[in-house]
């Protein structure tokens, strides 16, 4: 398959099935139907399909109630999770709402919305994660608070960590770190200086990265689910939340080194990405950098 007839088959099959689906996952969403949790799956999968995405899956999600924690790389994390599991939600930055078509896709998927410049919301919003995770829900927090160049992990926060013990109530419930890593292009292992070109950071422009990513198609995915740490209301959420950046770090350092590259894949540098040379010579995993990143 070319590359442009990827590119226009992945439009047109995804925005015909998003047109029929829209009205029954509108009435779904009201009604709280399940078919409300099963539609954005089968999109996903879908979508998978399309992109020529193979992904791999390591380890198992914890049972209910919990709430997983992630390292965030592209807008492709979202199609690579909603794809492996159900029902799902993920929370995002208020502004993704009003993004064309992604905010509307954010919206089918149940996205939970924060606005980050309002400190007081966020025990809104973690009231809401709770309500999700007690009634056996998984919601995935991107827990850098947004998405780097694809080779560095950044710190976690801990801001909507303590959701998972409200969710808990007098029990316990899990936090579990999941790290997404993106290993390959069409068979062929990336490397360091690969990752920026899949990454959408910086001043990306969307449609742009959009275009590059599906013609080129053929991404593999490592997805893997480290071990629950219990949460429970006495528990230190900032404590936790190291934690799962540890463990984040390490199983995408682990995944990398399984998976050597055997040079460069793509060529053409990303438009508008800031301090992409910098960030380049840049370690994986050196905390508290300063990086130019894309809120998500």
């Amino acid at each position: 398959m070319t590359g442009m007839f990827r590119l226009v088959l992945t439009i047109l099959v995804l925005g015909i099935f998003t047109l029929v689906m829209l009205p029954l996952q509108l009435i779904g969403l009201r009604r709280g139907w399940s078919i409300a949790t099963s539609l954005p799956y089968t999109w996903q999968r879908l979508a998978w399909w399309l992109l020529g995405m193979r992904v791999k899956q390591i380890g198992t999600p914890a049972a209910a109630p919990v709430l997983m924690a992630s390292n965030h790389v592209s807008w492709l994390d979202i199609t690579v999770l909603a794809g492996l599991m159900k029902p799902l939600s993920f929370v995002a930055k208020s502004e993704v709402a009003s993004w064309p078509v992604l905010g509307m896709l954010a919206k089918l998927q149940r996205t939970i919305f924060v606005d980050r410049s309002r400190r007081q919301q966020s025990a809104t919003v973690a009231e809401q994660v709770a309500t999700r995770v007690a009634a056996g829900e998984t919601v995935v927090l991107f827990a850098e608070g947004t998405t780097g160049d694809g080779n560095r992990i950044l710190p976690f926060r801990s801001a909507l960590m303590g959701a998972a013990g409200a969710a808990a109530g007098d029990g316990m419930a899990a936090v579990q770190p999941v790290a997404i890593s993106y290993v390959g292009v069409q068979g062929i292992p990336v490397g360091f200086s690969d990752r920026p070109y899949i990454a959408w950071y910086g001043d990306m422009d969307f449609v742009s990265h959009f275009k590059r990513i599906v013609r080129q198609g053929g991404l593999d995915v490592v997805v893997r689910f480290g071990t629950p740490i219990p949460f429970g209301p006495e528990t230190d959420r900032k404590a936790v939340a190291q934690q799962c950046f540890a463990e984040v770090r390490c199983l995408v350092e682990e995944t990398r080194s399984q998976n050597l590259h055997t040079g460069q894949v793509f060529s053409p540098p990303p438009k508008n990405a800031k301090q992409t040379g910098e960030v380049r010579g840049r370690l994986l995993g050196q905390a508290g950098e300063e990086v130019v990143n894309r809120s998500s």
